[in-house]
């Protein structure tokens, strides 16, 4: 018999709503996760730290709040992870580096409260690259976790949120926080088989979260589905728990599936140039997205960017570099700290580039927007694949280059973009789109995402 506290791939959204009508207690649902967590974190190391005991208790404590009516939100009583990143007061955060193993969070952050207020109870931290500079999601010496869609060979699972996204792929976490500077909460969730979003800049406050870089960095949710991805970012926007109720009980707002959203939707998509930097079985994933966006009664056509996707890569990750180097330069000048070689490089890319020369970049990006966006002007959203291609063997990574020519772009530019998968590869791993609209439009994104995702029918989960 189907027993939905013991799923380690229950919806939030479901969960919620058997909460709310006693159907199962947080508790249930919390050991069944900390019990999953002690059978396969070992092989797959998604978690920094997990808090077994408060985690419980926490679970215990809403089984109470629920048995005497007090529900603060729909994210009630639910398990998530905090990326390493996160402060969280009195709890350890690392910022993925070796170097801060003891250092104790003197605060918790605005998003983090906001997931806590609305009665969210965390599970651990999870994993990070080194102070987040990494797409590949490789830490040499904190750890590398196990992309559980290969579990013969180890692949990438994505960065910077690489703990993240294995856990709630794996079902270690219903769900978990990520941060976004060039792709870290999308690629993560692409290589994974997951929903990322990543917001505008002033969307979602960042303080409590570490800084990579001032002028990009993004905080964003990471979960199975879209509707448990509209629940996760209702909490982290910041709206009331019984607006976002309300809306989850009606299908109003983010949480309803509105199958005639594309009819009349004009949608860019990749030019000749840009396709061949994809692999076939990226391309047949997309290809095959597209053609069930043209039934449902989008107007496709071919956007031409007025600025290289690899130029605005590159602009993107110099500015990241000189930022990182510059936030962080105490720990990375100083050869007695152990820092992750791969990090510290790119941390030195930063070190090399002048302060003029950063001034330049960020006076071009502001004109470069501009520009980007009145060629825009035409489409409601563009859709690009997340990935050049499947999740690579770690062996293969040349930690020299980043697989974020699609997501980088659109730090750069400041735009919202979802990340949703489509398909599976003939290897088995999974393959996404990306849904890129204008910056402050991430509700639109989310709903495309529902009617993409329910008109695709693809639920992509490993075989743990």
């Amino acid at each position: 018999m189907y027993n939905l506290a013991k799923d380690p791939y229950a919806s939030i959204v479901e969960l919620s709503k058997a909460f709310r009508d006693k159907k199962i207690l947080p508790s249930q649902v919390m050991a069944a996760q900390l019990e999953r967590i002690e059978a396969l974190e070992p092989k797959l190391g998604s978690f920094q730290a997990v808090y077994w005991d408060s985690a419980l208790n926490a679970a215990k404590a809403a089984d109470d709040d629920f048995a005497n009516g007090r529900s603060r939100s729909p994210f009630h009583g639910i398990p998530f992870a905090l990326k390493d990143l996160y402060e969280l007061e009195g709890h350890i955060t690392t910022c993925g580096s070796y170097e801060m193993l003891e250092r104790v969070s003197q605060k918790t952050g605005t998003v983090t409260r906001r997931l806590l207020d609305g009665g969210g109870i965390v599970i651990g931290k999870t994993k990070s690259v080194e102070f987040g500079l990494g797409a590949w999601g490789t830490n040499l010496y904190m750890g590398t976790p196990w992309n559980p869609w290969d579990l013969e060979n180890q692949r990438v699972p994505g960065g910077s949120s690489s703990g993240s996204g294995v856990a709630v792929a794996s079902g270690l976490a219903m769900c978990a926080t990520g941060s976004d500077t060039g792709g870290s909460v999308r690629l993560p969730a692409a290589y994974c088989g997951l929903a990322g979003l990543k917001v505008s800049k002033k969307c979602i406050p960042t303080d409590g979260i570490m800084t990579l870089s001032q002028t990009l960095d993004t905080p964003g949710p990471i979960t199975r589905s879209t509707a448990d991805l509209a629940l996760m970012f209702s909490i982290m926007l910041g709206l009331d728990g019984p607006h976002i109720e309300r809306d989850i009980i009606h299908g109003l707002g983010l949480f309803g599936v509105d199958m005639e959203i594309f009819k009349g939707l004009k949608l860019g998509v990749l030019d000749d140039e840009e396709r061949v930097f994809c692999t076939a079985d990226v391309l047949e994933s997309y290809d095959a997205a597209l053609k069930t966006l043209l039934a449902l009664g989008a107007e496709l056509n071919v956007f031409k960017s007025p600025i290289a996707y690899d130029e605005m890569a590159d602009l993107n990750g110099a500015i990241t570099m000189y930022e990182g180097y510059h936030n962080h330069r105490a720990y990375y000048d100083d050869p007695n700290k152990i820092m992750d070689p791969n990090v510290k490089k790119r941390m030195f890319t930063g070190r090399a580039l002048s302060a003029q020369s950063h001034a330049d970049r960020i006076e071009k990006r502001q004109g470069d927007q501009a520009v980007f966006q009145a060629a825009f002007s035409a489409f409601d959203a563009l859709l690009t694949p997340t990935l050049l291609q499947p999740a690579i063997k770690l062996s293969d990574v040349d930690e020299n280059k980043s697989p974020g020519h699609f997501t980088r772009p659109f730090n750069y530019i400041d735009m919202c973009a979802l990340s949703l998968p489509t398909a599976l590869s003939a290897e088995g791993l999974p393959t996404s789109i990306q849904i890129v609209l204008p910056a402050g439009q991430e509700g639109f994104a989310i709903k495309m995402g529902s009617a993409l995702e329910a008109a695709l029918g693809i639920s992509v989960r490993p075989k743990l």
